[in-house]
């Protein structure tokens, strides 16, 4: 019985290296790459444990780099409002 090719990931792996979370889309990638590898060499315990560790660094990516996106926000719109409090931008 044929089994299933796993998902890859590859694209998402590359979106979370392009937007979000460089270092973390890299490990992403690897383990995205090795999963057709790992199947085409009939190693499909290998392809699955690489499809869920590309997915795994995929949310971490994606997660930490929202955090970082909301915080680095946060910093700006606080900035802003110390700036206007302060009459910084009363000549506008």
């Amino acid at each position: 019985m044929e089994q299933i090719r796993p998902k890859n990931y590859l694209v998402e792996s590359i979106l979370v290296t392009m937007c979000c979370c460089q270092p973390l889309g890299i490990v992403g990638i690897v383990f995205a790459s090795q999963v057709n590898s790992r199947y085409n060499a009939g190693d499909y315990n290998g392809a699955l444990q690489a499809s869920k560790d590309a997915k795994k660094w995929i949310y971490w990516g994606f997660g930490i780099g929202l955090v970082f996106m909301l915080l680095l926000f946060a910093f700006y719109a606080a900035m802003f409002f110390l700036g206007i409090n302060q009459g910084l931008f009363n000549e506008f």
